[in-house]
């Protein structure tokens, strides 16, 4: 069981980057998440739809740069196919993800199931997994002590 988060003063202010790509599955994550951040006294300001995980990082790049975002959750699903093909893009973009962590100083939560993942094991995750990735974000953002416009 992972503690709970403790509701800061300020209302967090979170973006989504969801992927179109099984958007059956991506729409239960963004309602996941976005019941999450409610639970956890955030908002969600911002969600941006791209065709899949690999267009992911670009649009990340650019919610990040707004001084309203708080923090950016990604949320999709990488398949696991007969080739390695979705190996080496969840790779290249968790590394993109947390570069414009870093770059922007502000929290991405990984909402991404895969690489590899089975249609299986992508329906267990669909609630888990952006849940999740909610709470790393509002944690991330406790402990560094921001509160948004006051930076």
């Amino acid at each position: 069981m992972v503690p709970a988060v403790a509701k800061s003063k300020e209302t967090r202010r979170l973006a989504v980057v969801a992927a179109d790509f099984h958007e059956k599955l991506t729409d239960a994550m963004l309602a996941a998440a976005s019941d999450e951040a409610a639970q956890g006294g955030a908002t969600i300001i911002s969600t941006q739809r791209v065709a899949g995980c690999y267009e992911a990082p670009l649009a990340a790049e650019r919610a990040l740069k707004k001084r309203k975002v708080d923090a950016l959750v990604v949320l999709g699903c990488i398949e696991k196919g007969e080739t390695l093909h979705g190996e080496v893009m969840g790779h290249v973009v968790h590394r993109a993800l947390v570069e414009a962590s870093l770059r922007h100083d502000k929290p991405v939560g990984l909402g991404i199931i895969g690489p590899g993942a089975t249609p299986k094991q992508a329906e267990a995750r669909k609630e888990s997994t952006p849940r999740s990735a909610v709470r790393a974000v509002l944690r991330a953002l406790a402990a560094s002590g921001k509160t948004g416009d006051a930076e």
